[in-house]
This record gives structure tokens, C-alpha cells and sequence, in this order.
């Protein structure tokens, strides 16, 4: 039987987003930077690929006497995945079809202790207003926008698009807190034991 109350948390991710909503809660914990092949295979609906990425990172950054927690965001406009843009062509292509536009961001988030494995996908809807050609430019120039899903940062700048939302914003900055904490706690473990400075 896995002893939870001596195990230890280890977020496996590299988002400082994912780590700054973790202390938001209170949760000690550590952080691993897994890599992992994040190509999608041939005909995957999008929220079993970013369940498969979550998972993949809790198992690669799983290290004993920890328990893993992986999560991975993506963005989906009209069925089509939106990764991180690569250059300045594309940061404001994605930006510009998402204006006025409503999109879906899935999060999806695992938890991994060496043996059982458990996740889930959480969507959101994001509306965004009209954004004009300099906006967007303006905005890939701010930097802001560059290693993230979908070309934008709701927590950042990003915000001024966004008409409306309908599901978690904690889920589309990046990690679902409500779910995550839920999911810690299906694997019995007492969750305020891990919260530092509460």
C-alpha cells in the first residue's frame, strides 16, 4: 500500500504559470522539467492528446517518494490545435483568427505515484472582442505572447481581448486548481498536509 502522508509533491512541468497557481493554493511542493515528444498522432481528438501529454509528463518527472503532477494547455479554434507560435507571422495569424472569435482552451492534468495514474481534461470557452492588424502586431511586440498556446497570456496582456469566458480561467492560465486538488485528493491524500505556510 503506497504511504501518501510521506509522499512528497513534484510538479513536472516547466510553466512558472502552473507553480505560481500551486503556491496560489498553498501546496509545497517541487518541480522537475520533463521533455517530451509533444507531436500528435495522426487523427487524435484534442483532449486525448493533451490528456497523453499530461500523462507523459507526470510519468517522466516522477521520481520516488513523490507524487507527480503533469498538465498541459492547448488551444483548439474551428478543431485545429494552435501550439506556440514560432515566429512573428504566425504569433499574429493565430491572433488574428482569434478575434472575434470563441475558441476552446483544454487543460488537461495528471497525477502519477509509480503505479496508478489518474486525469482529467478540463474545457473552457474564450470569446475573444474584434482585435485590428496593429493590435496584433503590437502585441507579438510586447514579447508576451511567444512560447504560448494560442499566441496569447489571459493572465498577462492577453486579457484585453477576452469578451467573455465560460468554464475555469485557472484552467486556461494553465492548471485547473479545483480539479487538481480533487484529483490529489482521489489518491487519499490529505492535501493540507502539503500546504506550505498555512
Amino acid at each position: 500500500m503506497v504511504d501518501y502522508l510521506a509522499k512528497q509533491l513534484m510538479l513536472s512541468s516547466s510553466s512558472p504559470r502552473r507553480a505560481e497557481l500551486l503556491k496560489q493554493i498553498g501546496l509545497d511542493f517541487s518541480v522537475s522539467h520533463p521533455e517530451v515528444d509533444e507531436t500528435p498522432i495522426r487523427g487524435e481528438a484534442p483532449d486525448i492528446y493533451v490528456a497523453r501529454l499530461a500523462l507523459s509528463k507526470a510519468k517522466v518527472g516522477w521520481t520516488d517518494g513523490f507524487i507527480s503532477l503533469g498538465a498541459d494547455t492547448i488551444v483548439v479554434h474551428e478543431g485545429k490545435l494552435l501550439g506556440k507560435p514560432t515566429n512573428a507571422d504566425e504569433g499574429i495569424w493565430m491572433l488574428r483568427s482569434l478575434s472575434a472569435q470563441t475558441h476552446q482552451v483544454m487543460t488537461g492534468v495528471a497525477v502519477y505515484d509509480g503505479v496508478r495514474n489518474e486525469s482529467v481534461v478540463v474545457t473552457s470557452q474564450v470569446s475573444f472582442r474584434s482585435i485590428t492588424p496593429a493590435e496584433a502586431q503590437a502585441y507579438w511586440q510586447s514579447g508576451e505572447p511567444h512560447d504560448k498556446a494560442g499566441g496569447y497570456a489571459i493572465q498577462g496582456l492577453g486579457a484585453i481581448f477576452c469578451d467573455k469566458i465560460e468554464g475555469s480561467y485557472t484552467a486556461i492560465v494553465g492548471l485547473p486548481v479545483f480539479e487538481t486538488e480533487n484529483l490529489l485528493r482521489s489518491f487519499d491524500i490529505d492535501t493540507w498536509t502539503m500546504r506550505a505556510n498555512v
